[in-house]
């Protein structure tokens, strides 16, 4: 079992690790296609004001220019360390133990507007780069990675569960056909559903703890359904592929 998780806009800072290493990631197919997109931001960055219009940033984000500038030179740690937010504080890997470590190692990938999808414990620096983020001279980064993405994906789980917590833009980047899906729906007073953002991010996160502390192997929606109601969580099978969770 593969799960997919969303990026975040916010990383930390600093690492241990030695400067990026594109053939120290998984996934070495979309390498060509890294290796580009670190070029373009790193010659981007000399650029401050081309640079916030192509990412979207404000003039107190500089800081974000300079981590892109810094790409090929600054200090790397494992991509669960590196992103930050609402669903990796609630999937709250700190507190894994050694064999749940070594568990999410080969669960857990996370999807990325710069490389791709990268593995939990791949080796990455900070970065600034969003899934609708369009770079000077390119089209978009759907456009770019969908060709390959969806299939080094594919290849990578062979035909094992996939399920897929990206966001939708993230989705758009490289989909996976037959990947379980889950929506995290807020009921309101009037009995109405509806999807928070926090709420969705938390849950989500909770829901990649119990799949990664789990013993068990789900091979379907059931699977996961199972798994997820264990750990507290109130969920409906939608359908084959949808997996709803309720907040």
């Amino acid at each position: 079992m593969l799960v997919l998780l969303p990026p975040s806009e916010t990383k930390s800072d600093g690492g241990r690790g030695l400067p990026l290493d594109l053939g120290e990631l998984s996934l070495p197919k979309l390498t060509a296609t890294r290796e580009l997109l670190v070029r373009t931001l790193v010659d981007l960055a000399a650029d401050v004001d081309a640079s916030s219009l192509a990412l979207g940033l404000s003039s107190g984000q500089a800081d974000e220019i300079a981590r892109n500038a810094a790409l090929w030179t600054s200090p790397t740690r494992s991509a669960l360390e590196r992103y930050t937010g609402v669903l990796f504080d609630a999937l709250d890997a700190r507190s894994f133990t050694r064999a749940q470590k070594s568990k999410a190692a080969t669960r857990l990938a996370i999807g990325s507007a710069l490389f791709g999808v990268v593995r939990a414990d791949d080796p990455i620096p900070a970065y600034r780069l969003s899934g609708g983020s369009k770079l000077p001279g390119m089209g978009t980064l759907a456009a770019l990675w969908k060709p390959e993405l969806t299939a080094a994906l594919e290849a990578e789980t062979d035909g094992e569960l996939v399920v897929d917590l990206r966001s939708g833009s993230y989705q758009q980047l490289g989909p996976v056909p037959g990947a379980v899906v889950a929506t995290v729906l807020t009921e309101q007073p009037d009995g109405t559903r509806k999807v928070v953002s926090h709420f969705n991010k938390h849950h989500k996160g909770l829901l990649a703890r119990a799949l990664v502390v789990s013993r068990a192997e789900p091979s379907d929606v059931k699977g996961v359904a199972r798994v997820a109601a264990k750990a507290g969580l109130t969920v409906e099978i939608a359908s084959a592929h949808e997996l709803v969770i309720l907040t």
